[in-house]
């Protein structure tokens, strides 16, 4: 029993030193992090004013540029996270990755460590987004642990991302075709799901993929959790546990294929 405990406490050691690694790139250059600050506030400056003003779009009461926010706060984890892969192919041709891969710890635990590293850079410009639309008049729902709920599932969301551009890195190799991938993968991820209209005005056939898609649960999550006015029509047991189960299930995929990136 004290030998598999000290095996899960050199393991959790293990990933939480390669999420600080991740993070320590952020602070070397913070400019990074402002240029993705640029276009979520185009997004709620310019698109949630106009729609707010000439209200094309049913929001169940709420105005639109409440219902926008928390959807510009999960595009935001879906864009900075998606091509986080392209570190990896850094690491791969800097010879760093072959360091990481021959030491003892898991595979997964180097997967869980990056897909950490990925989730924590996003929290900083979601903390940036949360503060410009209580500035824009978004009416935030400011109780402690609803904040802390939601920086866990943008957390959650953003780790899930960044295994999926793990995933698409370990299986392209290249940086431009990881480029291309990730503009392909990230406009239908965003129009098919909740974060810029209800599911309720989709066609049929969007609201079914939808609901195979992370990014509705995740913007559903937030949307409940920020919001004064707003409740989960999903449910937040629901939302959290798709996307747990995904990010489980993603990161035992990306554990399997991260030495094929060596290839």
């Amino acid at each position: 029993m004290a030998k598999r405990l000290a095996e899960l406490l050199a393991t959790w050691d293990q990933t939480v030193a390669l999420a600080e690694a991740e993070l320590r790139k952020l602070r070397h250059d913070p400019i990074e992090l402002f240029t993705r600050i640029v276009q979520p506030l185009l997004w709620l400056l310019i698109f949630g004013k106009v729609m707010d003003r000439i209200r094309a779009i049913p929001t169940g009461g709420l105005p639109y540029l409440d219902f926008l926010a928390p959807g510009i706060l999960a595009q935001s984890a879906l864009f900075l996270s998606i091509f986080y892969g392209i570190s990896t192919i850094w690491e791969r041709d800097s010879g760093v990755l072959t360091r990481y891969l021959v030491s003892p710890a898991p595979r997964w635990t180097l997967v869980l460590g990056k897909a950490l590293g990925g989730g924590v850079r996003s929290l900083s410009q979601a903390i940036v987004i949360f503060g410009l639309a209580a500035a824009l008049g978004v009416q935030i729902r400011w109780r402690v642990e609803t904040v802390l709920a939601m920086l866990l599932f943008t957390l959650l969301g953003s780790a899930l991302f960044s295994t999926l551009s793990l995933i698409v890195a370990c299986l392209v190799k290249t940086r431009e075709r990881l480029i291309g991938i990730g503009q392909l993968l990230t406009m239908p991820l965003f129009f098919a799901s909740n974060a810029i209209y209800p599911l309720q005005l989709m066609p049929a056939w969007l609201c079914l993929l939808a609901r195979f898609n992370p990014l509705t649960y995740l913007v559903d999550a937030l949307r409940a959790l920020m919001l004064a006015r707003s409740q989960s029509s999903l449910g937040l047991g629901t939302d959290f546990a798709v996307l747990a189960l995904t990010l489980v299930l993603l990161i035992a995929l990306a554990a399997r294929l991260y030495p094929r990136i060596l290839l």
